[in-house]
């Protein structure tokens, strides 16, 4: 039988977690690897960005050693299609034939807010936190507004941590330089509840934390508009001269132009084995699929790992024509980190955890940093 030919989309936490698990499990097949870059940019760390604890070079790590070790081939593109039941896949560098297909490109914000080019969307990269930064230091006082929402069809697909990072971490950021008493810090969402997916203990310590640094809220109304001095809900406005805000998330403009089947908020659907309903050989990890599960399963590089070991181990079972109904478990694992010290929430389908405010978890967040990059220097 001919070597197996696989190709993954993305290279990001998700995809580069397929290549470590094929090889993990002894997988030979000829790997190729289809991203814009060969860099992994570690969003994660652009919480500390604007405080200076991080730069962007100590958050984007070069892949080709990591590939060479892996033996996987690179290619640099855009993917723009599918063909010949997702056997060939269509990308900017030409048509890429495969015997499997792992789709791993991530998610795209949903940007239909009026005014949202006003906000500064963090998670949208590097970049981004680098203007939050230039934005504060210009910055002698006024109003700075963080939030974020969610994708109304498809509970899962939101990332509120990072907000309430950038919240408390600014906070904590303008205290450090004396200055936080020119500025109101406002947190707002539509729900009442925000981040229920962490579990109301956590909402209830988040809300009590943010009481407690004089940090104002605004819940439960719907956004209407973002303005450039100003947030505009179906409950009234305020004043921000600065807003951060994450929207929900949805699939990537690339499945349009595809035959594969969709979460009703638009992600690629997939069954508990993290394949493809009605594609021989085609699964999807992280935040690209819509997973069955509670409606709390997360967004994140943990999640994206125990996915990809399940996809992996059905994959390789696939192309050998064996039987293999790996699962993944349901684990949400967030230290939210407040510049000088973290709350850690955990949640499983049976436990929900809560160890509040600890210096040891902000500096267990940093190694886990260091540690989680070194694979793949």
């Amino acid at each position: 039988m001919a070597t197996p030919r696989i190709t993954i989309l993305g290279a990001g936490f998700a995809g580069l977690s397929m290549v470590r698990a094929l090889r993990a499990r002894g997988s030979r097949a000829e790997i190729t690897v289809v991203a814009p870059r060969a860099e992994l940019h570690y969003l994660p760390g652009i919480i500390w960005i604007p405080s200076g604890l991080r730069r962007r070079e100590d958050l984007v790590v070069p892949l080709d050693a990591f590939f060479r070790r892996m033996d996987v081939r690179f290619v640099a593109g855009e993917v723009t299609g599918l063909a010949d039941d997702a056997r060939t896949v269509q990308t900017s560098a030409g048509e890429i034939a495969n015997d499997g297909l792992v789709i791993a490109t991530g998610g795209r914000f949903i940007k239909k807010l009026p005014g949202i080019e006003h906000a500064i969307t963090p998670c949208e990269g590097i970049a981004a936190a680098e203007r939050i930064g230039e934005r504060l230091r210009g910055m002698s006082g006024g109003n700075i507004a963080v939030g974020f929402s969610g994708n109304p069809n498809e509970p899962s697909a939101v990332r509120g941590g990072p907000m309430f990072e950038f919240l408390f971490g600014i906070d904590a950021q303008l205290r450090r330089e004396g200055r936080r008493d020119a500025f109101k810090l406002v947190f707002f969402n539509p729900s009442e509840t925000p981040g229920n997916r962490l579990g109301m203990k956590a909402v209830q310590h988040l809300l009590a934390q943010m009481a407690a640094r004089g940090i104002a809220t605004h819940l439960g109304h719907k956004l209407v508009r973002f303005e450039a001095d100003r947030v505009v809900t179906a409950g009234g406005e305020f004043p921000a001269e600065l807003i951060l805000f994450m929207p929900g998330m949805t699939g990537n403009a690339w499945f349009d132009q595809t035959k594969l089947p969709r979460s009703p908020g638009g992600l690629v659907a997939a069954d508990a084995h993290c394949r493809v309903p009605g594609f021989e050989r085609v699964v999807v990890v992280g935040d690209s699929g819509s997973f069955p599960g509670p409606d709390w399963i997360p967004k994140q590089a943990h999640m994206a790992d125990l996915q990809a070991k399940a996809a992996a181990a059905n994959l390789i079972a696939d192309l050998e024509g064996r039987a293999a109904r790996e699962t993944f478990k349901v684990e949400l694992v967030c230290i939210i980190d407040a510049l000088e010290h973290g709350t850690l929430v955990y949640r499983s389908e049976s436990r929900n955890l809560l160890l509040a405010r600890s210096r040891l978890l902000h500096w267990s967040k940093r190694a886990f940093e260091r540690r989680y990059l070194r694979q793949y220097r």
